[in-house]
């Protein structure tokens, strides 16, 4: 029987990676995903059709709202920036302790399922410098689960916190996503589309989307408004 992992999943670029590799790996793969009030579906729709395609024995949505704190462009009337320099100073479209919260979550359904195993598809090079992306957040996030669940401290397992995109460039992580067959025309990583879901092509993630497909020599098969291979 294989082990299960919980395995967090946006519908992205990223998280799908993230997702084909953790079934690459052995593990039957439990996706979670978050509708956190954030500015657009378009993510969580592509999201709900790929868990099951990519080979999640399980997909879930929860509802939280983020909203009620705000401070992020993603959860509040902040306008998304757009043709800015990708550099180290953190961005608005940073939504405050957002991987902590999602790892939360995860921890808690991995409990439930008797899994020890969590895949976040988090990156700390071609990234927004976000500060919950960096590996010594990882390292003591996995030192906090097996604190503080029933499961590590009765000795029933030890949680472990994967995120096999750390040190990967994005056109490493496409590389190495279109080798387990990853389909990314059925991912999204705009944080601005247009009313019919399109990539802007100007904010950050489409910024190190594109970079990421252009490195890798590959062709990026989402529609973008402009900016994009289809555009």
């Amino acid at each position: 029987m294989k082990k299960k992992a919980v395995v967090l999943y946006s519908g992205g670029l990223d998280s799908t990676t993230c997702l084909a590799i953790a079934r690459s790996e052995g593990f039957e793969p439990y996706a979670l995903s978050f509708r956190y009030g954030q500015r657009h579906t378009v993510e969580l729709d592509k999201a709900s059709r790929y868990a099951p395609l990519v080979g999640a024995a399980e997909h879930r949505i929860v509802d939280i709202d983020l909203r009620a704190f705000g401070g992020s462009a993603l959860t509040a009337d902040i306008e998304v920036p757009k043709d800015r320099p990708i550099d180290d100073v953190i961005p608005v479209t940073y939504v405050p302790a957002r991987n902590t919260i999602f790892l939360s979550f995860a921890l808690a359904w991995a409990e439930v399922l008797g899994a020890f195993d969590i895949y976040i598809g988090v990156n700390a090079l071609d990234y927004s410098g976000y500060p919950d992306c960096r590996p010594e957040y990882i390292k003591a996030w996995e030192q906090l689960a097996n604190l503080a669940t029933a499961a590590a401290v009765e000795g029933q397992g030890r949680y472990r916190i994967h995120a096999p995109l750390l040190h990967l460039s994005k056109a490493d992580i496409i590389r190495r996503g279109l080798g387990l067959g990853v389909d990314y025309g059925l991912t999204h990583s705009c944080y601005d589309p247009d009313p019919s879901g399109r990539a802007c092509g100007r904010c950050d993630s489409c910024q190190l989307r594109l970079k990421g497909f252009a490195e890798a020599g590959a062709g990026d098969p989402v529609e973008y408004v402009t900016g994009g291979s289809d555009s």
